[in-house]
């Protein structure tokens, strides 16, 4: 049967800490090695910890879990990071697997799934609920789409469409561009089908959507 998979537990919340702790315990070929009530508490005792997956809950006071993930990864790079979370947040997933996690599953995860989930990490597996898988994927394709819609523009397209999110007008873009104003609604009627939009700030908002 091997080695029992050793199971630390990060999550500040007590009742649930004390409910995942119930369910590893009683899952086959598994124990809980320790538990912590934040990721300042587990950092300290990450040194001399004897853990090869970690639960590790994201919104903790003080340091986050995300925040924990990233810098435990420095100091114990082989013991396996499985994020619990209330969020079904594509920014935090990704900020979650760049930090070091291995895994992502909503706190209402049944506790079989958790057990599969923790079986599925410790054999090399990167375990997430159906809801975040779809998640993921929906943005890396939405991510996708874009950078090829981007790649279609010319030139002379992102140059006028520069100028629609600087705010300028149409002769505006026209003068600095040394093209006419009727030039300039050609393109923009390009950039729009294109990027299969139907306004300025809706282009503006797809290819600059933190601003420019």
């Amino acid at each position: 049967m091997g080695s029992p998979v050793r199971v630390a537990i990060v999550e500040d919340d007590k009742e649930l800490r004390n409910l995942l702790l119930r369910r590893v315990e009683r899952a086959e070929n598994m124990r809980v090695t320790a538990s912590f009530a934040s990721g300042d508490d587990f950092l300290e005792r990450l040194k001399d910890l004897e853990a090869d997956v970690v639960l590790m809950d994201i919104n903790m006071p003080g340091r986050n879990g995300i925040g924990t993930v990233r810098e435990a990864k420095q100091q114990r790079p082989e013991v396996q990071y499985l994020m619990l979370t209330i969020f079904e947040n594509p920014a935090y997933i990704f900020e979650a697997l760049c930090a070091g996690a291995t895994g992502y599953l909503l706190k209402s995860t049944t506790a079989e799934e958790l057990l599969d989930a923790i079986r599925d990490i410790h054999k090399g597996g990167s375990p997430m609920n159906s809801t975040i898988a779809r998640l993921v994927v929906n943005s890396f394709q939405k991510e996708t789409q874009q950078r090829i819609n981007d790649e279609q523009l010319s030139d002379r397209e992102k140059q006028v469409l520069d100028g629609l999110a600087s705010g300028l007008q149409y002769k505006e873009i026209a003068d600095k561009a040394g093209i006419s104003t009727e030039t300039v609604r050609v393109h923009v009627r390009r950039v729009y089908s294109k990027l299969q939009v139907s306004g300025r700030m809706e282009a503006v908002r797809k290819v600059y959507p933190r601003g420019i």
